[in-house]
C-alpha cells in the first residue's frame, strides 16, 4: 500500500471514530439520560402521590374525630378535601405505570380507603351527630391502620423501584463511557500511527536527501562536473533546502496553533489547581509566550490574602517603564490595545476583584491577528473568572469565621445572661416566699402585689431555664435512653396539668395506646408538657384538648388535638424559631416568650423524630410528633450519643 493511500485510509478512520464519538456523546448519552430522568420522575411523582394519600387520609380522619370530639361541622372540612384528595393521589400512581406489584399493592390500598369510608366515616358524616358506638370506633382504628400499613409497603416498593432505576441508568452510563472512552483511545492510536507514517516515510527521508545534496554540491562531483551541470545541481540544492525551510516552518506553526489551541484550558487548570500564586503566574506567563512566540511576558495580577503578584518571562526580561504600567492599571478590564513597538497589553480586572494586566512583546513578528487578540481576551475572561471565584471563596471563608465568633460570643453571652439573672432572682424568689409563708398579716394590696412578685418571678426563672435548654453548649451530649411507653408518659403530664386545665374548664382527655420507643423519659415527658401546656393556654375556657397516641410497627405517634384560637398561616413557617409567637396570640396578650415549640423540635430531633402542625384559625391545631418505634422486650442499649444539627424554626 502506497504512502498516500495509508495516510488517507489514517485519515478517514479518525475522521470516522470522531463521528462515532459525537455521535455517542451528544446522541446516545443525552437520550439515555432523558430516558432515566423521565422515569426517575416518574417514580418521584408516585411516592409524592403516596405521601399525599396518608396525609389527605390522616386529615379526614382528624375531621371525623374533631367532629367526635366537639360535634362541630366544621371540622368535617378537612374530611371533605381529605378523602377527595386521597383518591386524587391513588389515580395519579395508577397513571404513573409501576411493576404488577406496584399495581397490587396500589389495588390494596383503595379498598382499604374505601372501606375505611364506607364502614367508619361516612355513616357518622351522614348521620351529622357524633357517634358514640365504641365498637364502630375501634373498627375505624383498625381499618385506618391497615391503610397505613399499606400504604408504608408500597411506599418501600416505590422506594426500591427507584432504587433500581438508578442502578440500572449508572450501569448503562458506565458502559457508554467506558465505550467513549474506547473511541478516544483509538482515535489517539490511529493519529499517532498516522503521524508516524508521515514523519518516517515523508520528513525523514526528505532530509537525509538534502543532507546527500548539499553533500554531493560540497564535494568533487561539484568540482569535476560540467559548468551547466553544477548550476543544475546547485538549483536542486537550492530548492530542497527551500522545501525543508518550507516544512520546518509549517511544522512550528503547527506547534503555535496546538498551544493557542490549548491555551485557555491549560490556564485555566493552572488557576483551579493554584498552590503557590506566584507560581501559577509565571506558568501562565510562560504559556502565553510560548503559544504566542513572544519574546517577553509581563503580568500582574492581585490573590484575594495573598496581594499583588506581578511576574515576567523570561525572568531576566527586561522592566516595563512605570507610566506605561500605571496606563494598564488604569484601562478598562477586558480592554487590549496594540502598542507600535510589536507589543500588546490586556487590563484584567473588575468590580469585584482588583485591577491588573498582560503584557507581550514579539518583535519578530509586531503584527497580533484577530485570532491572536480574541486568544488573549479569552485567556484574560479565564484569569478573571478565576480570581473572581477565589474572591468569593475567601470572603466565604472569612464570613464562616466571623459568623462562627458570633456564635461563640452568643453562647457566652446567653450564659452570662442567664447566670447574672438567675443569681439575683434566686434571692428575690427566696425572700418573697419567706415573706408569704409568714404568719404576720399581710393587707389586701400588700398580699397582691407579693403574688404578682412571685408569679412574675416565676415566669422569669421558667424563661432563664428555657434557655438554657435552647442554648445548650454541650450539644451532642448522652441521651439517657431506655425503653419507655409514650401512654404512660402522656397520661403522667396529663395529671401534672390537671389543675391547670380545671382552672379554664375545660375537658382533657387522653387516648392512648402502647406506643414504646427508645428515648429520655425527662426530656419526652419534657416535650408532651409543653404541647399539652401550650393546648391548654390557647384554648379559651370551655374548650377540649385531646391527647392521642397511636402506634404501628414503624412508628410511635402522638397527636395534641385542641379547639383553640388556631395559628395563622403566615405564622406557620417560622412556627418553631425561638422567640417566634403568633400574630393572634400577641394581639390576644396570651404570656409566653416563644421558646417552646423551639424546645419541643429540639427533643424530638435529638431522638431521631419529626414534629408537624396542621391549624386553622378560630378552630383549633394539632401538633403531632412522630418517633421511631422500639419494642418493649427491647434489650437497655448504653446511651446514645445524638450528633449536633441546626436549630429549626416555632409556635408559642
Amino acid at each position: 500500500m502506497s504512502v498516500q493511500r495509508r495516510l488517507n485510509v489514517g485519515s478517514f478512520l479518525v475522521l470516522l471514530l470522531f463521528v462515532v464519538l459525537l455521535a455517542v456523546q451528544f446522541v446516545a448519552g443525552p437520550r439515555l439520560r432523558t430516558q432515566y430522568d423521565g422515569d426517575i420522575a416518574r417514580a418521584d411523582r408516585a411516592a409524592a402521590a403516596n405521601d399525599q394519600v396518608l396525609q389527605r387520609m390522616t386529615d379526614a380522619e382528624t375531621g371525623v374525630r374533631g367532629f367526635q370530639l366537639t360535634g362541630d361541622p366544621a371540622f368535617l372540612e378537612p374530611y371533605e378535601e381529605g378523602w377527595t384528595g386521597a383518591l386524587a393521589g391513588l389515580d395519579e400512581i395508577a397513571n404513573n405505570g409501576f411493576a404488577p406489584q406496584v399495581e397490587q399493592l396500589l389495588g390494596r390500598e383503595r379498598e382499604a380507603v374505601r372501606a375505611w369510608l364506607d364502614g367508619y366515616a361516612l355513616p357518622i358524616v351522614t348521620a351529622g351527630v357524633p357517634d358514640n358506638d365504641g365498637a364502630r370506633a375501634v373498627e375505624g382504628k383498625r381499618l385506618f391502620d391497615e391503610i397505613r400499613m399499606v400504604g408504608e409497603v408500597l411506599d418501600r416498593v416505590l422506594a426500591a423501584e427507584r432504587r433500581n432505576l438508578i442502578a440500572a441508568e449508572l450501569s448503562e452510563r458506565r458502559l457508554l463511557d467506558l465505550f467513549s472512552a474506547g473511541l478516544v483511545a483509538a482515535i489517539l492510536l490511529v493519529s499517532y500511527a498516522v503521524a508516524r507514517t508521515a514523519r518516517r516515510q515523508l520528513l525523514v527521508p526528505l532530509g537525509d536527501l538534502g543532507r546527500t545534496i548539499r553533500s554531493l554540491a560540497g564535494g568533487n562531483l561539484a568540482t569535476r562536473a560540467e559548468p551547466g551541470g553544477a548550476a543544475e545541481l546547485r538549483t536542486v540544492v537550492q530548492a530542497v533546502n527551500d522545501l525543508a525551510a518550507q516544512t520546518e516552518t509549517l511544522l512550528a506553526a503547527e506547534q503555535a496553533r496546538a498551544a493557542r489551541a490549548g491555551l485557555r484550558q491549560a490556564v485555566a487548570a493552572e488557576m483551579q489547581e493554584m498552590t503557590d500564586p506566584t507560581a501559577c503566574a509565571h506558568r501562565i506567563a510562560e504559556l502565553i509566550g510560548a503559544a504566542v512566540c513572544a519574546g517577553a511576558v509581563h503580568c500582574e495580577m492581585v490573590f484575594p490574602g495573598t496581594g499583588t503578584v506581578h511576574v515576567a518571562w523570561p525572568s531576566d526580561a527586561r522592566g516595563l517603564a512605570a507610566g506605561l504600567t500605571a496606563e494598564m492599571l488604569a484601562g478598562k478590564p477586558g480592554q487590549l490595545r496594540v502598542r507600535p513597538d510589536g507589543s500588546i497589553w490586556l487590563a484584567i480586572g473588575g468590580d469585584d476583584c482588583a485591577p491588573g494586566y498582560l503584557y507581550a512583546v514579539r518583535p519578530s513578528a509586531p503584527v497580533w491577528t484577530e485570532a491572536e487578540q480574541r486568544l488573549l481576551a479569552g485567556v484574560g475572561r479565564e484569569i478573571e473568572r478565576a480570581v473572581r471565584q477565589l474572591t468569593v471563596q475567601h470572603q466565604q471563608a472569612r464570613l464562616i469565621t466571623e459568623l462562627r465568633m458570633l456564635d461563640q460570643r452568643k453562647d457566652v453571652f446567653i450564659q452570662t445572661v442567664t447566670h447574672e439573672l438567675r443569681t439575683p432572682l434566686t434571692s428575690i424568689l427566696g425572700y418573697a416566699e419567706m415573706i408569704a409563708d409568714d404568719e404576720g398579716e399581710l393587707t389586701a394590696i400588700q398580699q397582691r402585689a407579693l403574688d404578682a412578685i412571685l408569679r412574675n418571678s416565676h415566669r422569669l426563672h421558667d424563661t432563664i431555664g428555657d434557655l438554657v435548654l435552647l442554648d445548650r453548649p454541650d450539644r451532642g451530649a448522652a441521651l439517657h435512653t431506655e425503653t419507655l411507653d409514650l401512654a404512660d408518659v402522656a397520661r403522667m403530664v396529663r395529671g401534672e396539668l390537671g389543675n391547670a386545665a380545671g382552672a379554664k374548664n375545660l375537658t382533657v382527655t387522653v387516648d392512648a395506646d402502647e406506643g414504646w420507643v427508645r428515648g429520655d423519659r425527662t426530656q419526652l415527658q419534657r416535650a408532651l408538657s409543653r404541647l399539652l401546656d401550650n393546648a391548654i393556654k390557647f384554648t379559651p375556657a370551655g374548650g377540649s384538648v385531646e391527647c392521642r397516641v397511636t402506634a404501628d410497627a414503624r412508628t410511635v405517634a402522638v397527636a395534641v388535638t385542641d379547639t383553640g384560637i388556631g395559628i395563622p398561616a403566615e405564622d406557620v413557617r417560622g412556627l418553631f424559631t425561638p422567640f417566634h409567637r403568633a400574630g393572634n396570640a400577641v394581639d390576644q396578650a396570651v404570656q409566653g416568650p416563644g421558646l417552646g415549640l423551639a424546645i419541643v423540635r429540639d427533643i424530638v430531633r435529638d431522638h431521631g423524630g419529626t414534629i408537624t402542625v396542621q391549624s386553622v384559625v378560630g378552630r383549633g391545631s394539632t401538633f403531632t410528633v412522630t418517633l421511631p418505634a422500639a419494642s418493649a422486650s427491647a434489650p437497655v442499649l448504653p446511651p446514645v450519643v445524638v450528633p449536633a444539627e441546626p436549630k429549626s424554626p416555632a409556635h408559642v
